[in-house]
């Protein structure tokens, strides 16, 4: 009796075991299953839904639109309105077109037509009607010759054993050897990394104007303007770059195709690093293979001071800096949460919405202090910002063990906690932005651009496109043409002593010294 009770015994505990068992896995597949879930409708909110963050007020139902805005109260416009503001909308035209270059063309009477049809009498000038348009000059292929005269002297050529001879100065070129001229190259540089055009568009484009440039020929130029000359002008602007004391630093993918001892598909990494709001415009781009922690380390090596990251651990490599953390990625980790949770959601949209909106509490503080001073910034941030990152912060220690670890709402949260050091680091000064959304806009022209070429053939174009980004990107910020001014270096760089400090420093994109002409005009407000 003994045995067989011992056995019911030991099986009902082998049954009880076996059962817990089974739940444990049943909430682990639970669990996954829900994982699962929020990414797919994460994945379908990326794909079809609106990519941005906010919800505007004035983003209406087009159905109810009318019965939402209607407003009794508000009165109808007079005549006297209307004109008003037909006027000021004509002045807002004069002001766009004010600083453009002007043609007037005179349309007149001959003095034979000068007559009047009633009387015969003379006709004078009453007044003038004027019509404006704008007239748009596409691009014109034409070849240039330079002749260079050659003196000497005729005594001399009879008389005397020797005979000097004179040759005129000719500017030396930008590529010798080649039919490249400085605005051949600097229009193949802008037209494939400001408007994003390939090289083989750029072949058939120029064939439409009746010359035929290989594309091989383009990219032989691009590489040598970059790496001859350009390269000169982007080492100046990193010795600039590493003298400040807040910077911001962004990465992204990149595919190279021939790159030795490795396959065609290995992703490589584009990295970015600019100046601060406060600081004259400095955007840098450096190509590397790998996103080890190594490269910003080299890149940055003589940098001290504030360098705004994301939540990547590399930068954890740069030494003697603040990193300082991006609220746009924590916000945007609350709001992938709550896109990612069913409509049955109730308790995790309640927590997801509840953590958004610290992030959104700290966001309207910063767009309060857009013009206040650097001093007003930070006393007002220790005041009202640093009370709601307290606030905050034990909101997260109290959520998480209550939320799933590898929810989208657990990793928001442990995202945050992870990070939160750097997150707090803005108070330190005025100076600092609330996020590294300056970083993510500079590296954007790289990734549209990306979509067009879609790669990168060999190491040494990566290279040379990451030298002529850094120009133009940091010409545009700072109110230069970047045709015009990729122009004038390839004009005077072949023609200067590139050894000579000072001078380098007057052909840098912030250089007072450079010409009107390479500058955008400046746009009426």
């Amino acid at each position: 009796m003994e045995t067989t009770a011992q056995t019911s015994k030991d099986k009902i505990e082998y049954y009880k075991a076996h059962n817990e068992k089974l739940e444990m896995e049943k909430e682990a597949l639970e669990a996954k299953l829900k994982w699962y879930e929020e990414q797919f409708r994460l994945s379908q909110q990326r794909r079809f839904g609106s990519s941005s963050e906010q919800m505007h007020p004035d983003q209406l139902s087009l159905f109810n639109e009318a019965e939402v805005t209607a407003d009794e109260t508000v009165e109808e416009p007079t005549v006297e309105t209307i004109t008003y503001k037909r006027k000021k909308q004509r002045g807002q035209r004069e002001r766009m077109l004010e600083n453009l270059p002007k043609e007037t063309i005179e349309y007149r009477l001959s003095e034979e037509e000068q007559v009047c049809s009633c009387c015969s009498g003379a006709l004078h000038e009453m007044s003038t009607e004027v019509r404006k348009e704008l007239k748009i000059i596409p691009a014109q292929v034409k070849v240039v010759e330079h002749v260079r005269h050659v003196y000497s002297c005729r005594h001399c050529e009879r008389h005397e054993i020797e005979t000097p001879i004179v040759t005129a100065e000719m500017p030396a070129p930008v590529f010798p050897g080649s039919l490249a001229s400085p605005s051949a190259i600097a229009y193949s540089m802008s037209q494939k990394y400001v408007e994003s055009m390939p090289l083989y568009r750029q072949e058939k484009h120029l064939e439409r104007f009746g010359v035929s440039i290989p594309r091989q020929t383009l990219a032989n130029w691009i590489l040598y303007g970059a790496e001859t000359w350009l390269r000169l002008i982007f080492n100046e602007m990193h010795e600039q770059l590493l003298t400040r004391d807040i910077l911001h630093a962004d990465e992204t993918t990149l595919q190279v195709l021939s790159e030795p001892d490795r396959p065609a598909t290995s992703t490589s990494y584009m990295w970015l690093y600019r100046t601060g709001k406060e600081d004259t415009p400095i955007v840098l781009y450096d190509y590397r293979k790998t996103r080890a922690g190594k490269h910003p380390s080299r890149f940055l090596e003589d940098f001290q001071g504030y360098l705004h990251v994301d939540g990547y651990a590399g930068y954890h490599k740069v030494s003697d800096v603040t990193l300082v953390g991006c609220w746009a990625h924590a916000r945007r980790k609350f709001t992938d949460a709550l896109k990612a949770l069913p409509e049955s959601a109730g308790t995790s949209a309640v927590k997801a919405k509840e953590g958004l909106a610290f992030c959104n509490q700290l966001f309207a503080i910063e767009r309060e202090l857009k013009e206040v001073s650097l001093k007003e910034r930070y006393e007002i941030r220790l005041e009202r910002s640093q009370p709601v990152l307290e606030a905050f912060s034990a909101w997260l220690r109290e959520q998480t063990p209550r939320v799933l670890p590898k929810s989208a709402l657990g990793l928001a949260i442990k995202y945050c906690r992870n990070q939160w050091d750097k997150l707090e680091a803005f108070l330190q000064d005025g100076r600092l932005e609330i996020d590294n959304n300056r970083g993510e806009r500079s590296i954007k022209p790289f990734v549209i651009g990306r979509k067009n070429w879609l790669f990168s053939n060999t190491q040494k174009g990566a290279e040379s496109s990451a030298i002529i980004y850094s120009i133009v990107e940091t010409a545009k910020e700072n109110g230069l043409n970047p045709f015009h001014y990729l122009k004038y270096l390839f004009e005077e760089l072949p023609n200067m002593d590139t050894t000579d400090k000072t001078k380098l420093d007057q052909l840098l994109p912030w250089s007072q010294t450079i010409p009107e002409e390479c500058r955008v005009p400046n746009k009426s407000k």
